[in-house]
């Protein structure tokens, strides 16, 4: 542990805990950047006694809503008392004065947040597809939760959500644009000019994948975490980007997010798809546009991360390898936008 990471000054961190939540650390502290995280960055602290998480965004450049911390700690406050675990939220600070950015506070959940098939190997196939599909359905109980019921109500606009969520990450393309991509621009276009029909509206996580999760030594799901995308929306949107998760390994040799679908027992992409439709009661047969759309967000997402690495502005290892992963996620976002496979 480093008594200063990058990106969290403990004195001033120190002095906001005991203003907004008296108590709950005390003394000197220290810290440690959680590794993992590719985009908002995720400290544990510790008062030698108790320890807690604190998120931030990234350094250097950051994409405009790409990175809200308020919204990250309003839904998982709302959520609290749900089918949904969540961890319990400590404290919230809007001011970028305090420690060079807005940040939040939340209990320190134990729990592997499962990245690579090797991780889950040595667990054998019967354990990797009960926590695969626990992945599933823990997805399923979000998207029954009613945001009104929670106090989400007014977390989003969900009417025209799949139209600007093209608009949002051809925006957020836009802004971290530093190379040309082959097909990305006409993965856009084709997105744009389509006319998806959307369906009912609920609470979307908006980066569902199981290194989001906090899973327990007995495979139960503990926590949802890295709500900065979340919102009102069209609910398959999470399904579509789980299914491309879960595809992403077999298309790139580097696990630039996560080769963990790749370990025996776990689900298929479609033998996801089949648990979540069975367990929603939904019709997923036509996703073309919804996949589509999930190839893209995730090519804008991990260009952004090799920008943001390209110019010295990334915390730890495994950036490198995330620009030769942008090419085939179009590649592939453009074959699931096929005529024949269109909505």
């Amino acid at each position: 542990m480093s008594q200063d990471p990058p990106g969290l000054p403990l004195a001033p961190l120190g002095r906001f805990l005991a203003r907004a939540a008296p108590g709950l650390l005390a003394g000197p502290l220290q810290a440690s950047l959680v590794a993992g995280g590719k985009s908002n960055l995720t400290y544990a602290v510790t008062d030698g006694r108790r320890s807690v998480i604190v998120r931030r965004p990234p350094l250097g450049h950051v994409l405009a809503t790409a990175h809200d911390m308020g919204r990250e700690h309003r839904v998982m406050s709302a959520l609290r008392d749900t089918a949904v675990p969540v961890p319990r939220m400590y404290a919230a600070c809007p001011d970028p004065e305090v420690i060079g950015a807005p940040f939040y506070v939340m209990e320190h959940v134990t729990g592997i947040p499962y990245r690579l098939a090797s991780e889950l190997g040595v667990l054998g196939a019967q354990r990797v597809r009960g926590i695969s599909e626990r992945m599933v359905d823990t997805l399923v109980g979000l998207h029954e939760v009613d945001p009104e019921a929670v106090g989400l109500g007014d977390f989003g606009r969900p009417q025209g959500f799949l139209a600007r969520q093209v608009r949002r990450w051809q925006q957020q393309l836009d802004a971290s644009r530093s190379r040309d991509v082959p097909g990305i621009d006409e993965l856009h276009a084709r997105l744009a000019a389509a006319e998806p029909v959307e369906g009912p509206a609920g609470i979307v996580h908006g980066d569902y994948r199981l290194d989001n999760l906090l899973v327990d030594d007995a495979d139960r799901v503990r926590a949802v975490l890295d709500w900065e995308m979340a919102t009102l929306g069209d609910p398959l949107t999470d399904v579509a980007l789980l299914h491309a998760y879960l595809t992403m390994p077999a298309l790139v040799e580097s696990n630039a997010v996560s080769d963990a679908s790749l370990a025996p027992g776990f689900l298929t992409p479609d033998e996801a798809l089949d648990r979540y439709a069975t367990g929603r009661g939904r019709d997923l047969a036509h996703l073309g546009f919804h996949l589509g759309l999930a190839w893209f967000k995730l090519a804008v997402i991990l260009e952004g991360i090799h920008y943001r690495y390209t110019h010295g502005q990334t915390v730890g290892a495994g950036f490198d390898s995330i620009g030769a992963a942008v090419e085939p996620l179009v590649a592939q976002g453009l074959r699931c936008l096929r005529p024949d496979q269109e909505d």
